[in-house]
C-alpha cells in the first residue's frame, strides 16, 4: 500500500484484555510478517495456544502501572489496549508518560465512550448528524419523563441510554410511550445530581453499521465494515446483549460510501478532540445507523468492537501492526489511503452464550467439539472460556465463543459458521440461528428501509 515503505514494524507487541476481541487481536498480529511474539495480559489460556503468543495470566488490566511494567518486562515496542475499560482508568496515560507508544485514546480522550452526553455534545460542536436527544440528571426525572413524552407527540419513540460504560447492554430501546416512561426513572436512581445519568434520544428506523477507523488524531484509516446483532434471540427478540454475531462486508454500505463517514463524521470528531486539546489516538468506533436521510452517528466506541472485530480483522489484507504503531505516534503518513486493504470474500460470526446471558451467566459446563469445527475450517475466537485440569475447556463467562466462517460471500460464510457452531455445545447453551440470513439490498439508497431500531 503507498506510504507502506515508512512504516516500522513492531517485533514485540503487548495487547491488553482478555476477551474474543483481543483473542483476534494476538491471532492477527502474531501472524504478521516480522513479529516475534505477541504477549496478552492477562489473555487466556485459548491465546496461549496461538503461536507466538505468551499470556501473563493474573495481571490486573485495570491496573496503569502494573501494565507499564508488563510492557517493560516483554520489551514490547508498542501496546495495544483492546477493552474500553483500562483506557478509562488511565493506561494510556501511564504508558505515554513512561515513553512507550500505546494505541489507545487517553482517559480524558476516552470520554467519548465513557460519557453518551460527552459524545453528543462533541458531535454537535464538530457538526456530525446524531439523532435528537437530550441528557438528564439525577434527581431530574420530571424533565426526562416530560422529554419523552414530547419526543411522542413529534411521533418519535425513545431510546434510553445509560451514562457511562455498560459493556454494550446500558441500552434500551424502547417499544412504546408506556415502556419508556416506566423504566426511565430506574436510569436516575441513586445518581448524583452533578452528572449526567441518562442520555434519551429520538428512536430512528433504518439497519445499524460498525465502521471503525484506524486514528492518529488527525488522519484516519478504515477498517472494513461490519453490521452485529445486539438482541439475544431470533428475529432481534429478547433483551440487549453485548453481540450475538456480525457480518463483513454489508451490502448497503459500499467502500464509496464508507469513505464519506470518514469524511463526515471520523475525521470532524478527530478536529474537535484536537480543537479541545484532547486529541485522539486509537480506534474511533461509530455506531451508525443507515436512515432514508443518510448514515446518522448513534454512539463513539472508542475501541474495537466486540464482535465486530472477529469479522473485521480475518479480512484485513495488510499488517496491522506497522499502522498501529504510526498512529500511537501521531504519524500515520499523508498519502495512507483512507481505506485499509482487505480480502476479497466475506465473514460471518456466531457468538455462542452461556445459559443465563445476558444476566447472571453460568460458569464451567465443559465445551464439546471444538477440535471438531477448527478442523471444518472456522475461526474459533474464545471471549469466556477457562482451561479444565482434564483438558479441553470450559464455560467461564456469558459470551463465551465467537465462530467465524469466511467465503466467496456472505451465503457461503454464513453456512460455514452455522457448520462449525452447529459442531460445538455445552448444557444450556444461548445463540442465534439467523445471523447475516436478513440481508438488505446492495444499496445505500435503501438502507433506511430496514426494520426500526
Amino acid at each position: 500500500m503507498p506510504g507502506a515503505a515508512r512504516l516500522v514494524t513492531p517485533t514485540r507487541i503487548l495487547v491488553v484484555g482478555a476477551g474474543g476481541r483481543e483473542h483476534a487481536l494476538a491471532w492477527k498480529l502474531a501472524g504478521e510478517p516480522g513479529v516475534n511474539e505477541i504477549v496478552v495480559a492477562p489473555g487466556s489460556g485459548a491465546m496461549a495456544t496461538e503461536d507466538r503468543v505468551r499470556v501473563l495470566p493474573g495481571l490486573d488490566s485495570l491496573d496503569p502501572e502494573a501494565i507499564v511494567a508488563a510492557a517493560r518486562n516483554a520489551s514490547a515496542e508498542l501496546v495495544v489496549i483492546g477493552p474500553e475499560a483500562p483506557l478509562a482508568a488511565g493506561v494510556v496515560d501511564a504508558l505515554e508518560r513512561a515513553g512507550i507508544a500505546a494505541f489507545g485514546p487517553t482517559a480524558a480522550a476516552a470520554r467519548l465512550e465513557t460519557s453518551k452526553a460527552f459524545c453528543h455534545e462533541v458531535a454537535e460542536a464538530a457538526g456530525v448528524p446524531m439523532a435528537r436527544a437530550r441528557a438528564f440528571r439525577g434527581g431530574e426525572g420530571a424533565a426526562a419523563l416530560a422529554w419523552i413524552r414530547e419526543l411522542a407527540r413529534s411521533g418519535a419513540g425513545a431510546v434510553l441510554k445509560a451514562d457511562g460504560l455498560a459493556a454494550g447492554k446500558g441500552v434500551i430501546v424502547t417499544e412504546s410511550l408506556e415502556q419508556a416512561l416506566q423504566l426511565a426513572p430506574s436510569f436516575l436512581a441513586g445518581r448524583a445530581p452533578d452528572l449526567p445519568a441518562l442520555v434519551i434520544e429520538e428512536r430512528l428506523a433504518g439497519r445499524e453499521a460498525s465502521v471503525i477507523a484506524i486514528c492518529d488524531g488527525g488522519r484516519a484509516i478504515a477498517l472494513p465494515a461490519a453490521r452485529d446483532h445486539k438482541r439475544l434471540c431470533d428475529g432481534d427478540l429478547g433483551p440487549n446483549t453485548g453481540g450475538m454475531g456480525a457480518y463483513s462486508p454489508l451490502p448497503d454500505l459500499d467502500e464509496a460510501a464508507t469513505e464519506r463517514i470518514l469524511a463526515t463524521v471520523h475525521r470532524p470528531i478527530l478536529a474537535e478532540m484536537a480543537r479541545r486539546g484532547t486529541p485522539f489516538r486509537g480506534f474511533l468506533y461509530a455506531g451508525l445507523i443507515l436512515t432514508a436521510d443518510g448514515p446518522t452517528l448513534l454512539e463513539c466506541n472508542v475501541r474495537l468492537g466486540d464482535p465486530e472485530a472477529q469479522v473485521m480483522l480475518p479480512r484485513v489484507a495488510t499488517a496491522l501492526g506497522p499502522l498501529l504503531l504510526a498512529a500511537a505516534r501521531g504519524i500515520l503518513p499523508a498519502d495512507t489511503p483512507a481505506l485499509v486493504p482487505s480480502l476479497p470474500g466475506a465473514t460471518v460470526g456466531i457468538v455462542l452464550a452461556a445459559k443465563g446471558y445476558p444476566g447472571d451467566p453460568r460458569r464451567g459446563d465443559p465445551i464439546a467439539g471444538l477440535p471438531e469445527a477448527e478442523e471444518a475450517g472456522t475461526l474459533v475466537f474464545h471471549a469466556g472460556t477457562v482451561r479444565r485440569p482434564g483438558g479441553g475447556f470450559g464455560t467461564n463467562g456469558g459470551r463465551v465463543l465467537a465462530v467465524v466462517g469466511r467465503g466467496a460471500s456472505l451465503a457461503d460464510a454464513r453456512a460455514a459458521a452455522e457448520r462449525g457452531a452447529g459442531v460445538i455445545s455445552w448444557d444450556g447453551q444461548q445463540r442465534r440461528h439467523d445471523i447475516a440470513s436478513d440481508l438488505p439490498e446492495p444499496a445505500l439508497a435503501v438502507a433506511g428501509s430496514g426494520r426500526p431500531r
